[in-house]
């Protein structure tokens, strides 16, 4: 009778052990299909029929907004990319003033900080996003992050476009503007990265990375994807300076990411369709053309595609999906039009602020009127 015991016991440890082995199997089996879809393009169709119930949910900054940024002297400031650092969002900002008259347009006002962080731990994306704190200074005001000379026709800011977390650290990925030029147009310097091993709290500038100013990477939208080698590769859709150039392709290996020599560029498919990669910035090739303006790109479930939104100027924020990083991409869908929200920009999601497995998008905007960033959302349908 104990013998008999013994062995049911035996049993359903086994059989408890197969079950949680049964589970991570499949677990690990559905992470792999999920890559896979993202770099073999799943069955080839775009899914997107429609863009439904857009709503302003909340302003982020400003005097006025959920999260009384004036306390940091943040009445003015503008983009708002963000950084997913396992359960902390990061929120970073470009050009930043401190007071600005009651009815101000359009960038300016005093204390100007070329870019300034925010951090959040709010999980809940409904009603707004309450930030935690802000980098600040000694005195508790909003601190800039990378200084910048201020000096027209020399380097006017440094702009930060995106970033990303990588080897425990952040890094943020910017353009040095040389020059604001007419609507929608700028002149860079370079493109560059900052790096950050204290939660943001200081920055060192990685001068070896560096593009040309006149290059299609100077801004940038970067996504980690599980490379099936016990890391993650990084890939980065890229625009030049301004809003009219085409998107192009770059991507890293996580644990390279200071290399430059490490970094591989779209260079085209072969006969069957794979991507070709070179390490000469001179062969790479466009993924989508069009005038593209601070463009953000994610994986999205709901679709089981790729999802870029952009600025497109005339029209406003437009969405494509894609099969792959390279493409195909689809036709766009418009997601907000500039005459329902005149002198709009800088539409960027992050893969934390979903529903419904995606169906439903949370994003960042900027406005340009009041100079303050928006936090918005709106249904996709297929």
């Amino acid at each position: 009778m104990r013998l008999l015991k013994e062995l049911i016991k035996l049993r359903k440890t086994m059989t408890g052990s197969l079950l949680i082995l049964c589970l991570l199997l499949s677990a690990c089996q559905s992470g792999d299909q999920s890559v896979k879809k993202m770099l073999d393009g799943g069955d080839d169709s775009f899914r997107l029929k429609s863009v439904t119930d857009l709503q302003k949910v909340a302003q982020l900054t400003g005097k006025d907004s959920i999260n009384g940024t004036d306390q940091y002297a943040v009445f003015g400031t503008d983009l708002g990319s963000m950084i997913q650092a396992d359960d902390k969002s990061y929120f970073v900002f470009g050009d930043t003033f401190g007071e600005r008259s009651d009815g101000s347009t359009g960038a300016g006002g005093s204390y100007w900080r070329s870019n300034v962080l925010a951090y959040s731990t709010d999980e809940d994306p409904s009603d707004g996003i309450a930030f935690d704190g802000m980098i600040t200074d000694e005195i508790g005001l909003a601190k800039e992050l990378l200084p910048s000379k201020k000096v027209d026709f020399d380097e006017m800011t440094k702009i930060p476009t995106h970033g990303v977390y990588a080897n425990d650290s952040l890094y943020l990925y910017y353009m040095s503007v040389h020059h604001w030029g007419d609507p929608g147009q700028w002149d860079a310097n370079y493109g560059s990265v900052a790096k950050s091993t204290d939660d943001g709290q200081n920055w060192s500038l990685l001068d070896e990375l560096k593009w040309p100013g006149d290059s299609h990477f100077i801004q940038v939208s970067p996504y980690k994807v599980p490379n099936g080698e016990g890391g993650s590769d990084i890939y980065f859709w890229c625009i030049p300076s301004g809003r009219f150039g085409g998107v192009k392709l770059m991507k890293v290996n996580e644990a390279s990411i200071e290399k430059l020599s490490e970094y591989d560029y779209f260079a085209g498919t072969d006969e069957e369709g794979k991507p070709i990669w070179s390490k000469d910035i001179a062969d790479s090739k466009l993924v989508v053309d069009d005038a593209v303006g601070e463009l953000s790109v994610i994986w999205n479930p709901y679709l089981e595609n790729w999802m870029m939104a952009y600025l497109k100027e005339g029209e406003g924020v437009v969405l494509r999906e894609g099969h792959t990083p390279w493409g195909p991409w689809s036709d766009t869908t418009l997601l907000i039009s500039s005459t329902e929200y005149p002198g709009l920009y800088g539409p960027y999601m992050n893969p934390q602020y979903i529903e419904d497995d995606g169906k439903t998008i949370y994003f960042t905007l900027s406005l340009w009127g009041p100079y303050n960033v928006f936090w918005f959302k709106a249904t996709l349908n297929k």
